[in-house]
């Protein structure tokens, strides 16, 4: 991994404080390397290419960036053919996660210095308050004008980065923006978590595995599912009050209201889709939370109304969530000193080795690559 220099430097004039970089062996310091979408068949492929340095404007921050992190949305991006999204990714930058060291800050910054130690939102325009109609085109790593985080370095502004909590590494706080603000706003924003609630995670990737940590120390019962008995045992460690192994047991909503004496579960983070979504509103207990996810196995079906009125059951439509939801959660990983579950971390030229490591489902929490 690249080094920062250790000496600053300030533009007279400019208005622009810049920390200079010193990285043996790589290109040039007019030049950095970053991955970019190509166009291969049908869909695309990741190509890491040499791009000029970039500049810092009036309200900008650059951040040389030390770690990313993977979310099954990026697999999806790569893979799926490009007739089936409506959106052209073509020389955009991968992944919507990532922390870094602020190297330089344009005039009228006053958020962050240079050494500033932050991590990327991942909608550049959610700030706080609800969601609206101009926050979507703002996700990261989605098309043009949301460059990723897949680079060296990265100009945004000042509202798209937090802090990182300072017990935390740059690989650690790589696995927040999506996966952890996911969980936080599915389990506390929108659930309103107390002590005490059972709550059910579907698997143990990224979204369930902050959920599993989130609801243990906030003193709820966790229950999580998974087809690998030696997840399940690292998820008892992590906290799990239950668990079940969907692939041995078809009918796992069953043990899990045996888990919970038939009470069912207060919360679910539905991310499995057409396989999960029925057998999840069996597991739920009454006036329980439904936070929709997503479809790993595939686009959920229709939710039945009645059941969830016999229940008095709510369900939120969950799609990561604000700057403010961010900032919660970072509070509430420092007063418990949650750290995230990494499975793998790659290097930079091993990008489309992670890439297959999220395709295969193999792993256990959050992947990570290394810059």
């Amino acid at each position: 991994m690249k080094t920062l220099g250790s000496f600053l430097a300030v533009a007279v004039g400019t208005g622009i404080a810049v920390a200079a970089i010193s990285q043996s062996g790589a290109q040039s310091t007019e030049t950095i390397r970053q991955y970019q979408f190509a166009v291969s068949g049908d869909g695309y492929e990741l190509v890491m290419r040499e791009v000029p340095r970039p500049a810092v404007g009036p309200g900008e921050v650059l951040v040389r960036v030390h770690a990313t992190s993977l979310n099954r949305r990026d697999w999806y991006i790569l893979n799926e053919s490009i007739g089936d999204r409506g959106l052209d990714y073509t020389d955009n930058i991968p992944l919507s996660d990532g922390a870094g060291e602020v190297i330089a800050v344009g005039e009228r910054v006053t958020e962050f210095q240079v050494g500033d130690r932050v991590v990327s939102t991942f909608f550049t325009d959610w700030v706080d308050g609800k969601r609206n109609a101009a926050v979507r085109p703002s996700a990261r790593g989605a098309g043009p004008g949301t460059g990723g985080m897949l680079s060296e370095m990265i100009v945004t502004t000042p509202r798209a980065l937090v802090p990182i909590p300072q017990y935390l590494s740059y690989e650690e706080a790589a696995t927040l923006p999506c996966a952890g603000v996911t969980a936080w706003n599915g389990l506390f924003t929108q659930g309103n978590l107390q002590p005490g609630d059972f709550v059910l995670l579907e698997g143990t990737g990224g979204v369930s595995s902050f959920g599993l940590i989130f609801a243990a120390a906030a003193g709820a019962r966790p229950i999580i599912t998974s087809s690998s008995n030696e997840k399940l045992a690292r998820a008892r460690e992590l906290g799990a009050v239950g668990t079940v192994n969907y692939r041995e047991n078809e009918d796992w909503q069953v043990e899990v209201r045996a888990l919970t004496n038939d009470y069912g579960v207060d919360h679910v983070l539905e991310i499995g889709g057409r396989d999960t979504l029925a057998k999840a509103l069996e597991s739920l207990a009454f006036e329980g939370h439904v936070a929709l996810i997503g479809g790993v196995t595939g686009a959920a079906p229709p939710i039945p109304v009645g059941a969830l009125m016999g229940r008095g059951a709510t369900v939120s439509g969950i799609y990561v969530g604000s700057r403010a939801d961010f900032e919660a959660m970072n509070a509430f990983m420092e007063e418990h000193r949650i750290r995230p579950v990494i499975d793998r971390v790659f290097s930079f030229e091993q990008a489309q080795e992670a890439y297959d490591l999220m395709g295969n489902g193999s792993f256990m929490g959050k992947i990570v690559i290394a810059i």
